[in-house]
């Protein structure tokens, strides 16, 4: 199954009772560009978890290309639609770097948004591609937290690094990765920061855990991603705009697209923010974690 196919499917329920069904009836009932269709635009976006912003500058981008372009049929329109939120969520740092090994991934968010399984899908995705990957449970305070990710290292088939709950997530990370590099691995994965009620402290952890990587892993390569479950909507946007606040994010990766009618949030990530969205979640299977594509996601969203 390609990409597209795999995030069409996915996005089932979002084409099928939300932004997307709501678009093509759009589409559907109008015969020309005017202002009351841009109207009803973007309440559609805004609806779809576009956001309020996000939505407007669609919106603005839209009207001017038609004018410029001398559009006035819908279904040219709605090529260009697809190709403005293309251009909104696109980066050209898509991907996770790992040249220089090992290479270190640090993941935070909240705690219910599926971080521990991503880092399990991560970890199955690099073993898939013949890397020798290790996992930090560095998310101590969390209970069970350790264990969880314990079972799931058993599953994946990977070495795991451990200490008690309530221990330092700092002293965690820098016992994977000294066992990282004496077992010559390609890849480490760190379950960090499952919580935001206490920004100084988090700040403070991520520093403390910033500068033993910056100490024992000068030359390598490091990605910030941070866990968010789509079906929360605008309150994923809120979470991100205050992690990053506090740790310097390289990515989004989110999960649950394939349980929530909208979908909208990925492209109100990007515009506001400025962070790409790096993987997605798309169901509950181990393949299910796909790498991001904007064209291929603007496609999924818009057309039927």
């Amino acid at each position: 199954m390609s990409f597209f196919d795999k995030i069409k499917e996915g996005l089932t329920k979002t084409r099928g009772a939300g932004m997307s069904s709501s678009l093509n009836d759009l589409f559907k009932n109008f015969r020309k560009v005017d202002e009351e269709f841009l109207e009803q635009l973007e309440e559609i976006l805004i609806m779809g978890d576009v956001g309020p912003q996000t939505s407007a500058d669609i919106i603005d981008n839209l009207r001017d290309t038609a004018k410029g372009k001398k559009i006035d049929d819908i279904e040219k329109l709605k090529e260009e639609l697809t190709r403005i939120i293309d251009d909104l969520m696109y980066d050209e740092n898509i991907g996770i770097k790992i040249n220089f090994k090992p290479a270190i991934i640090l993941v935070i968010g909240v705690n219910g948004v599926g971080k521990t399984t991503t880092i399990a899908k991560l970890a199955n995705i690099y073993k898939k591609q013949g890397k020798k990957v290790i996992l930090g449970a560095a998310d101590t305070f969390r209970a069970a937290a350790i264990e969880q990710l314990e079972i799931w290292a058993y599953r994946v088939g990977v070495d795991i690094i451990k200490h008690k709950e309530g221990s330092d997530p700092a002293a965690v990370i820098f016992d994977t990765i000294s066992a990282g590099k004496a077992r010559f691995v390609d890849v480490i994965i760190c379950d960090t920061a499952g919580r935001l009620h206490n920004k100084k402290h988090l700040m403070d952890e991520l520093s403390k855990i910033n500068r033993i990587i910056d100490r024992e892993l000068p030359n390598s390569d490091k990605e910030v991603l941070l866990v968010l479950d789509a079906t929360t909507g605008q309150n994923a946007l809120n979470q991100a705009r205050e992690f990053k606040t506090c740790a310097k994010i390289t990515g989004i990766v989110l999960t649950k697209l394939d349980g929530t009618a909208r979908g909208g949030m990925v492209i109100s990530i990007k515009n506001e923010l400025g962070v790409p969205v790096k993987y997605i979640g798309v169901g509950e299977k181990m393949d299910d974690l796909q790498p991001f594509n904007s064209k291929d996601y603007a496609r999924a969203l818009i057309e039927n």
